[in-house]
C-alpha cells in the first residue's frame, strides 16, 4: 500500500522519458559532419574494389581511367587529406577563418563528389547515387551552418574580448 508521502515523491523525481537536449557548439557540429564526409568518401573508395574487373584495373595501372602513377596517388591523398584537416581545422580555427573555410572547402567538393560519379556504368547506379547524395547531403549540412554562423551584438562586454574568441557562459545562460 501506498503513503501519501511516496506517491508525492515520486511526482517530484524528473521524468525519465525526458532527455536533456544540450546546445552542441556549431564548431563540433561542422567537426561531426567532416569526419561523416571523410568515412563515407573513403568507403565508398574502399567498396568499389569490390566491383568485378575493378582490382584487375588497379594491377594493370588504371583507375576510372588515370594512370595509378605518382600524381594520381598525390592527388588522391590530397582529395582525403582535406576532409581529414577540415576536422581539425573546424574545431580549431577562430570563428570568421573557420566560417570562411568552411564554405570554400565545402563548396569545392560539391562538384569532386559529382565528378566520381562520371563514367561509371548504370549496374551501380544505386550505390553511386546513394553515396554522391549522401556526400552532398552532409556538403550542404557543412554549407548551411557555416553560411548561417550565430553573429553576437556589440556590447561593451563583447567589445572587451577579441572578435573571434566567445565569451564564458553558465549553463543557464546557453
Amino acid at each position: 500500500m501506498r503513503t501519501p508521502q511516496s506517491h508525492t515523491a515520486r511526482e517530484n523525481l524528473p521524468s525519465r522519458s525526458a532527455l536533456e537536449d544540450l546546445r552542441m557548439p556549431l564548431q563540433t557540429k561542422l567537426a561531426a559532419a567532416w569526419t561523416s564526409f571523410m568515412f563515407l568518401y573513403i568507403y565508398v573508395d574502399y567498396l568499389a574494389l569490390y566491383k568485378p574487373g575493378f582490382v584487375d584495373d588497379i594491377l594493370a595501372g588504371s583507375v576510372h581511367e588515370f594512370e595509378t602513377g605518382p600524381t594520381f596517388v598525390a592527388i588522391s591523398l590530397t582529395l582525403i587529406a582535406i576532409p581529414i584537416l577540415m576536422i581539425l581545422l573546424s574545431t580549431t580555427l577562430p570563428a570568421r577563418v573557420n566560417r570562411t573555410v568552411n564554405l570554400v572547402v565545402a563548396a569545392l567538393y560539391v562538384p569532386v563528389s559529382i565528378y566520381n560519379a562520371a563514367g561509371e556504368s548504370w549496374t551501380y547506379s544505386y550505390f553511386y547515387g546513394l553515396s554522391i547524395g549522401l556526400e552532398l547531403l552532409l556538403l550542404t549540412f557543412i554549407l548551411r551552418h557555416a553560411w548561417t554562423w550565430p553573429r553576437r551584438t556589440a556590447s561593451p562586454a563583447t567589445l572587451a574580448t577579441s572578435l573571434d574568441s566567445e565569451p564564458l557562459r553558465t549553463p543557464q545562460q546557453a
